[in-house]
């Protein structure tokens, strides 16, 4: 079994879909149902066709979520390895490959909730305050338009990457699944084992908290 190799992302075409990958990317359903069960069988080269075929894919889903390039080496091999062990469990309910992009991000959960970060901000300072007429205390003011921000593109994304960064785990996972990964409401509540007005919930928050963050790189100063 092929686990020892390097990946690259795959170049996305416009009918990619960068969570669940395209047709294109995947094993027709009948030539899936075969993989698997060469799989089940212990194929050893049925494996090493599975690393083939998605090892790329995987590795853009992790990268999106880690953006380290060696974490997301690690997680798409600990994502593997995970399914390798676990096809016994495999219902069959979805495809093959949404099944492996699930425990790739499961992966680069327990990554992000392992690996030392700066410290957290506390939400509760970083979410708007209402008067008792419902209007905040400080009004949001509009953002620069980008050509006036005066900060490259690159630097920009960094810039926003450095932020998430500062949530709160539970805020942080659920910006990346819904915004990073694009999943969906439904699919994010399934994936973190909450409800789906839980995710709701938590994403406003972290939207509005996140927006709080990078209001000193981007706001329109007063006038």
């Amino acid at each position: 079994m092929v686990l020892d190799r390097r990946w690259n992302a795959p170049t996305m075409t416009p009918d990619s879909d960068p969570v669940l990958g395209n047709a294109a990317g995947e094993a027709p359903p009948s030539t899936e149902q075969q993989l698997l069960t060469r799989l089940r069988a212990n194929d050893e080269s049925a494996h090493d066709e599975l690393v083939e075929l998605m090892g790329g894919r995987l590795y853009a889903v992790a990268f999106r979520m880690l953006h380290r390039h060696e974490d997301a080496q690690d997680a798409v091999q600990d994502a593997f390895l995970s399914a390798f062990r676990s096809l016994g469990t495999f219902d069959g309910r979805s495809s093959l490959s949404t099944w492996l992009h699930r425990i790739t991000m499961n992966a680069c959960l327990m990554r992000l909730r392992t690996r030392r970060r700066r410290p957290e901000r506390q939400m509760d300072d970083l979410l708007p305050t209402f008067l008792t007429d419902g209007h905040q205390t400080k009004p949001s003011r509009p953002w620069r338009p980008n050509e006036k921000v005066g900060i490259e593109e690159n630097e920009m994304s960094e810039i926003v990457r450095s932020k998430i960064e500062e949530l709160p785990d539970s805020y942080r996972e659920i910006l990346l699944l819904r915004d990073a990964q694009g999943l969906d409401t439904e699919q994010t509540a399934e994936l973190l084992g909450i409800t789906i007005s839980t995710v709701k919930t938590r994403l406003h928050r972290a939207r509005q908290a996140l927006r709080s963050l990078l209001d000193p790189y981007f706001v329109e100063a007063a006038s």
